[in-house]
Formats: C-alpha cells, structure tokens, sequence
C-alpha cells in the first residue's frame, strides 16, 4: 500500500482546476457547471463567486473566478487556485496506453491531447475537503486542504499552501482508530514551488513515518522536479496554455529502492493542474507510454 500512496500523491496535489465565476449561489449540486456561480462546493451546494472575481468567458483558456490568465510564463501563487472547498469533475484512467511525449510545434513547444477514450476511464468529482472538523486535524494543524489520492483509494493526502508554494504534510484515512493510517512527511515535500516558470528546478527528501493501516511504518522519500516543457494540453473540457512539471519520486527503506516512478502534470494559470499522468513503477524513460494513471480535466 505504501508504495501506492508514493505513486499517487502527486496526482492530488494540484489536481483541481477552478472554473469558478458569476454570481449566485445555495442550490444543490454535483458540479460547477450547475451554479449560476460556476462555484459547486464540498457539501454539495452552489457557493457564491469569490469577490474578487472578474467576468470569464466560456472558454477554458478565460477566467477562472479567481485571476485571470496573463501568460507570462511564469506560474505565481495567486495564479494556483487551491481552496478548500472547491471542486472539478477529472476523467481518469488506470494502467492505460498514452504517449506523454506529444508533438512538436514549430516554435519548440509541444502540443499534447488527452481527449480521446482511454481503457477503463471514468469521471469523478474531486474536492479539496476542508480539515477543520477531521479527526486528524490536530496533528496537522499547517494544513491547507486534504484531497483523495486516486479514484480507487479512501485515503487523502493533506497539504498546505502559502506564497512559496505547495508542501506534502502527510496522507490519511477517512477515520481514526487501531487501523488508521497516517503517515507524516518530515520534512513536508515540496510539490510546487512558486513562483516557477520553464526550467525552474526543486527537489525534497523527507522521512515518511507513522501508521500504515494501523502497522508502524518508515522509509523515505525522494522528489525531483523539472518544469520541462511549455506547450498546449487539449483535455475533453478544452485547450490550455500549460507548463509541464516532471517529478521522479524515489522511495527508499535503508539503501533499497523501493520504487521509482515519474509524473507529469499539465499546469495552467489560474486552473491549476488541468491533466496528470504517472508512469509505472519502475519508470521506462523520459517518456512513456505505459501508464499506471491519467487525469483530465472533463465537463
């Protein structure tokens, strides 16, 4: 289990797009696309636009309620709408057959497309849940928000976000007892740092302890980003102007590898990470096409 949770938190991190704008709000829903205010929070209910607001087009590539796009190239913390409470509808696929390489454009960017079917995809709603209230809230008290780590695990990775970017605090289960599990990254891996741009390198190495379904568990945990290639991602909701992040994660007991993996992640200004992919473990190269997970953003 514990090499799965390396595998997929990465995914959580940045996996939300916001899509958020208008006015409005208190009625049911599923999804942002059913509030006048394009805002459908955590509890299921349209939430109002945020105030500061600016009018967005229908487009992907306009506003997303929180900033707009100006395409500088550089990614800042206002331009990483990661809120607790917020929520977007990923189409993911698992151990499923896709090039990240894409094709090149004339200008040495890259154009990359995940609309098309993928084995086994299906959608799911993903919200960063608030942690006040949660059982393991008093032990990660930094924490910003908490997000499921795949469409087919309970646990969430719980994260923190300020002006230097996004950190890793530990992952968790839906509840607490003798079978809980909660593991804490010391220290916290950094996911994003911010503000980042093409060829803006990070890296983190942190000792992963706690409980693993309730079994003491420790190793550690390697994280080396490369924000590798700028381009366009054509996902089933739309084409973004994005950055490509590339993070091998290593994961180590004493001098034995454990794991070896690497994902991508598409991010775009003012939305986020709008498409995941990881490889399998361990890694076949710069590039692959034997995928163990991949997300993108969907209507």
């Amino acid at each position: 289990m514990s090499a799965r949770i390396a595998r997929v938190a990465l995914h959580c991190s940045i996996a939300i797009a916001i899509t958020g704008c208008g006015g409005g709000g208190g009625g049911p829903c599923t999804r942002d696309d059913e509030c006048p205010s394009h805002f459908c929070k955590a509890d299921g209910t349209c939430g109002p636009a945020p105030v500061d607001a600016s009018p967005g087009s229908d487009a992907p590539d306009g506003s997303s309620g929180l900033c707009t796009p100006n395409h500088d190239g550089q990614l800042t913390p206002n331009e990483i709408p990661l809120v607790a409470g917020r929520m977007a509808n990923f189409r993911i696929a698992t151990n499923a057959t896709w090039n990240t390489a894409g094709t090149a454009n004339p200008d040495g960017s890259r154009h990359w497309t995940l609309t098309g079917t993928l084995s086994g995809d299906a959608d799911k709603v993903i919200a960063l849940a608030s942690p006040t209230g949660t059982w393991w809230h008093p032990d990660f008290a930094a924490a910003t928000y908490a997000a499921p780590l795949s469409a087919s695990s309970d646990l969430a990775g719980v994260f923190h976000v300020d002006a230097s970017g996004v950190t890793l605090l530990g992952v968790v289960s839906p509840t607490g007892g003798a079978t809980r599990t909660e593991l804490t990254y010391d220290p916290p891996v950094k996911i994003l740092a911010l503000p980042f741009g093409a060829g803006s390198m990070w890296s983190s190495t942190s000792t992963v302890s706690g409980y693993a379904q309730g079994v003491i568990t420790a190793y550690t945990e390697t994280y080396d980003s490369l924000a590798d290639q700028v381009g366009t991602m054509t996902t089933p909701y739309g084409d973004f102007p994005v950055i490509r992040v590339a993070t091998d994660l290593t994961r180590t007991a004493g001098l034995v590898t454990l794991s070896s993996t690497r994902t991508f992640a598409w991010v775009a200004e003012c939305f986020g990470s709008v498409a995941t992919v990881t490889s399998q473990d361990p890694a076949s190269g710069a590039e692959f096409s034997d995928d163990a997970e991949v997300r993108r953003l969907a209507p």
